[in-house]
């Protein structure tokens, strides 16, 4: 058989129905081929609704390739195919020089020598507002000066050291994954509601009968918990600490952590995301996951009231009266079946309002998700799509023999993702997409060398660490988009939204790439300026760890400008720029009939 193009991780097509079924998954592995056998699968039968997109996948970027009537004749088609391939897949150098982008952006640092900042967000009074993840500290940097205030200084509330730095016996005790992480600023902050929440994480349960601290379910278990202050705005300082519940657990993995106020019914809630503590992976590979136990806070999304209410026990006070299972008693939980949803957003769309989450998938399947009161988003049971590429697998892998289960590990064995989601029955709730599908067949070979103890494995991925809707009109043709910024791969991401809130399409754009992690994104008033947040440090909590000798401008906030529509958008309109590869015309000048 013999390819068209053999280019470094294009997607391998198997047939039109496949591509509408959903099963057709992007092969990212070196040297597969696109065969004229497959493209002649495709390209000869009818073509229902004038053309359908073939999402490509070359490196870490996605191209359509559109069918259309007005390719008619089958040595056209593979012309057509065979000069995209060509001209924008054949070197991998040329993947990088030509990602998926419309803007083009002004870059400069707005503040750096910053311990890890986490939360970024825009304020009320023009002021970016972040979390020092590390650092313990609540900070107000004015954007045009880069002057920094300390708000609040918060390491005397931390119960254990700094794991990081002190040194270390038989691989020593962890830094959690995050620290003081998600915050929350009222709506009503500069006029009668000065309330700041804040997440982080306070003390250590570990055990201290093993020498690096980890307990016997596995693991590291610290505790977590969410405090309102008082923003005092003359003495620029949080004052007057209240804890709304500090029996939160959390891990030296999966720990979520993002904030966010957002209305429900037209009354504002605390909305909290919190990961699986990575029961299943890595150290904790032997850990029980308790993802899909409602009356556990491990993965899931909580909602709070930002004010206590009148119930006569304290502890319930700040949890909703109506919260989705509250029938043994009340109970914070909002969603459930979450693996590490590290963003949440808010926004209504053509009048529904809309809470968005970004999470983390195992080895494919990063997913976007709307959360919806009482849904179960099937992790660990169903991974991305219910579409069976986790059939035989499970949510994790590990070479560690004394780990339980066929692929050693404590997350059950997924026999089929079609029918573990019919068993959730009507909570269960795919994602709106997921981002890197890979096939079962891959996903098979890739767990079974892990398994193996097999040389350092690589997969494709985005990470993504947070998520906000651009609202503006000020860039043309993103309003309404879902802006992601990502710890793999190093860029910002956006995602078109249509007008009932779904993703509208399989384009994603790129900007900024770098060898950073990007840990949050905030968009300022007047929509023109950007500000990223990245991280200091270059770790992850698994095997995909960059090269810390590599990553630049760390410990920062950026700012980018908006300064005009890029060259790369051939034939697109402001409010739908065209995408990768280029349109029919561009490439070859054929003639568009019956559309």
């Amino acid at each position: 058989m013999q390819p068209v193009v053999s280019c470094s991780g294009v997607a391998t097509l198997n047939s039109l129905d496949a591509v509408k079924s959903r099963e057709f998954k992007t092969r990212n592995i070196s040297s597969c081929y696109l065969s004229i056998t497959a493209v002649y699968q495709i390209l000869q039968r009818p073509c229902p609704n004038n053309r359908i997109s073939l999402p490509l996948l070359c490196g870490s970027y996605r191209y359509d390739v559109w069918r259309c009537p007005s390719i008619n004749t089958m040595k056209n088609r593979l012309l057509y195919l065979s000069s995209v391939l060509s001209a924008q897949l054949l070197s991998a150098e040329a993947q990088t020089e030509l990602p998926l982008q419309d803007a083009a952006f002004e870059i400069r640092v707005v503040a750096d020598k910053l311990s890890d900042p986490w939360e970024l967000t825009n304020g009320p009074d023009n002021h970016l507002w972040v979390t020092e993840s590390k650092g313990y500290r609540v900070l107000r940097i004015d954007p045009a000066s880069g002057k920094k205030q300390v708000l609040a200084d918060l390491n005397k509330e931390r119960k254990f050291p700094r794991f990081d730095k002190v040194a270390k016996k038989d691989g020593g005790i962890p830094w959690p994954q995050g620290g003081l992480m998600g915050m929350a600023l009222h709506p009503s902050l500069l006029t009668g509601k000065p309330f700041v929440y804040l997440a982080y994480i306070y003390d250590y349960k570990g055990n201290p009968g093993n020498v690096n601290g980890g307990q016997s379910g596995g693991g590291h278990k610290f505790l977590q918990r969410i405090v309102r202050y008082t923003y005092d705005p003359q003495k620029a300082k949080l004052i007057q600490p209240v804890i709304l519940c500090d029996t939160i657990p959390a891990s030296n993995d999966h720990n979520g952590g993002r904030l966010l106020i957002a209305p429900v019914n037209d009354k504002h809630y605390l909305f909290l995301s919190i990961g699986d503590m990575g029961a299943g992976q890595f150290s904790n590979g032997a850990r029980q996951n308790k993802a899909q136990n409602q009356y556990s806070y491990e993965g899931k999304v909580l909602r709070f009231n930002l004010e206590a209410d009148e119930d006569d026990l304290k502890e319930n006070q700040w949890i909703p009266n109506d919260n989705p299972f509250n029938a043994s008693g009340q109970n914070a939980v909002w969603s459930t079946g979450h693996r590490n949803p590290q963003g949440l957003t808010y926004a209504e769309i053509n009048g529904v309002e809309r809470i968005y989450a970004v999470e983390h998938g195992p080895y494919s399947d990063d997913e976007v998700n709307l959360i919806e009161k009482g849904s179960n988003y099937g992790h660990p049971l169903v991974v991305g799509y219910d579409d069976g590429n986790y059939n035989g697998l499970a949510a994790s892998v590990s070479d560690k023999e004394d780990y339980p289960g066929v692929w050693n590990t404590s997350y059950p064995l997924i026999k089929d993702e079609k029918a573990n989601a019919r068993q959730i029955g009507a909570p269960y709730r795919n994602p709106v997409t997921s981002f890197y599908p890979t096939g079962n067949k891959l996903l098979t070979e890739l767990y079974q060398n892990i398994k193996k103890g097999g040389e350092r494995q690589e997969w494709q991925s985005f990470a993504p660490s947070s998520v906000e809707v651009y609202q503006s009109e000020a860039i043309p043709g993103w309003k309404n988009s879902l802006l992601i910024p990502t710890l793999k791969g190093s860029r910002l991401i956006r995602v078109k939204l249509d007008n009932n809130g779904k993703v509208a399409n399989s384009n994603v754009y790129e900007y900024v790439r770098g060898q950073v992690r990007y840990r949050d994104v905030a968009v300022s008033n007047d929509g023109l300026k950007l500000y990223l947040a990245v991280d200091s440090s270059a770790v992850s909590s698994g095997p995909s760890k960059a090269d810390p000798m590599q990553v630049s401008y760390r410990g920062c906030i950026l700012e980018l400008t908006y300064k005009s529509e890029t060259a790369h958008s051939y034939n697109g309109t402001k409010e739908n720029p065209a995408s990768y590869p280029p349109s029919l015309e561009t490439l070859l000048s054929f003639e568009r009939k019956n559309m």
